[in-house]
């Protein structure tokens, strides 16, 4: 049997052992503590806008609070990207609140601003009132048009919810993905560009902001020499231990963005030239992705063969790989959902597969792993 080559291994620098030790060294092995200020200290200087970051214990979480702090709940509508891991969406279940779904446009596979803003307008006439926020996704670590939706946002006073879990390191016209929201998302899972194993941030504008995000993921305590609270709080604060892996990552994640980048940058090489498949590539000199997946759309008309086809070939080589997200509008949990598509994402799911793109792969395991598509593709052909 070959050796497995993974869709997205965490890969550690190295430092991350030094911070954890520290942690056991001064028995600081709970929730808070040394390195989860100095994680997000490095993570608010990393993002370069004056943010201010709240290091949890998911991506999820991170989103929750965002609509805590935004003021959705019960009987309010929250416009989601319908692309997307259901992490996205499921917070607003959370609260109480109702998602409405929109849909990609074709050259980033994200929001379409288009969409987005037919949506306001049918919801605000359907039930006399504007949603509560906007969840937009930079899928697979492409930037969202964040410069349309922010102006559609605005225009409506709607806040802006980024979901940046897949997008650290990603740029938007020269700024990080993640700053231009009135809040973000971010994840540390094992799988991301760095990981703390398990675990999250919410970017704020403000240090009040910021307060506000501990005081619920510490259970929201009131400040009172006993245990008394006047608001349900969650258990969403990050770990020391955690905290220490995400300061060890901060010293390889520029690394593991360029070498991403690179990764992507040979898979478009090497595929270039195989009918029927097409790369995610960044749509113009704005876009700067940090390429966290490489995705390929199958043509089955040119290739000869489908997605499905594809993936099971890579599988039986020992090669992981993986669908593109299916639609929320798609699921049967969001079934009654309203939704504002043209077909987008439902398409991008039927023809689309994500490479392995890990750090730690090799240029031969990418060859490996192209030189799998091209012989399913010639063998589909000859058939």
């Amino acid at each position: 049997m070959k050796s497995r080559i993974w869709l997205s291994l965490a890969h550690m620098g190295g430092r991350e052992q030094e911070f954890i030790r520290e942690a056991f060294d001064t028995n600081w092995v709970v929730p808070l503590g040394p390195n989860v200020d100095a994680f997000e200290k490095a993570l608010a200087a990393y993002l370069r806008e004056d943010k201010h970051v709240v290091a949890l214990s998911a991506g999820t979480a991170a989103l929750h609070l965002g609509l805590i702090l935004l003021g959705a709940g019960v009987g309010d509508e929250v416009i989601c990207q319908s692309f997307t891991f259901s992490a996205s969406a499921n917070p607003i279940m959370y609260q109480g609140a109702k998602p409405v779904f929109v849909d990609s446009e074709a050259s980033t596979w994200n929001m379409d601003p288009v969409l987005l803003e037919e949506a306001i307008k049918d919801r605000l006439r359907k039930t006399g009132k504007l949603p509560k926020a906007i969840i937009p996704v930079h899928l697979y670590g492409m930037p969202a048009r964040l410069d349309r939706i922010c102006e559609i946002a605005g225009r409506y006073g709607i806040p802006v919810l980024e979901d940046a879990a897949e997008a650290l390191g990603s740029e938007f016209k020269g700024r990080k993905c993640g700053t231009f929201g009135e809040l973000a998302a971010l994840s540390f899972n094992g799988n991301k560009m760095i990981t703390t194993s398990g675990g999250g941030a919410l970017v704020c504008r403000s240090e009040e902001e910021a307060g506000q995000v501990k005081f619920y993921a510490t259970q929201a305590r009131d400040a009172a020499p006993h245990y008394q609270h006047s608001h349900i709080g969650y258990n969403y604060r990050m770990s020391n231990i955690c905290a220490g892996i995400g300061r060890g990552q901060m010293f390889v994640l520029e690394e593991h963005v360029a070498r991403r980048r690179a990764i992507h940058a040979l898979y478009t090489s090497l595929l270039k030239d195989i009918p029927g498949i097409s790369v995610l590539q960044n749509p113009s000199s704005d876009f700067d992705s940090n390429f966290w997946l490489t995705c390929i759309t199958v043509d089955p008309l040119v290739a000869g063969c489908t997605r499905e086809n594809i993936r099971l070939a890579l599988d039986a080589d020992n090669i992981e790989s993986r669908p593109l997200w299916k639609p929320m509008h798609l699921q049967p949990v969001f079934a009654e959902a309203p939704f504002y598509g043209n077909g987008t994402s439902e398409h991008l799911f039927d023809i689309g597969l994500c490479l392995p793109s890990g750090p730690t792969l090799t240029d031969e395991d990418i060859e490996r792993v192209v030189s799998l598509i091209d012989g399913c593709i010639c063998h589909k052909i000859i058939r």
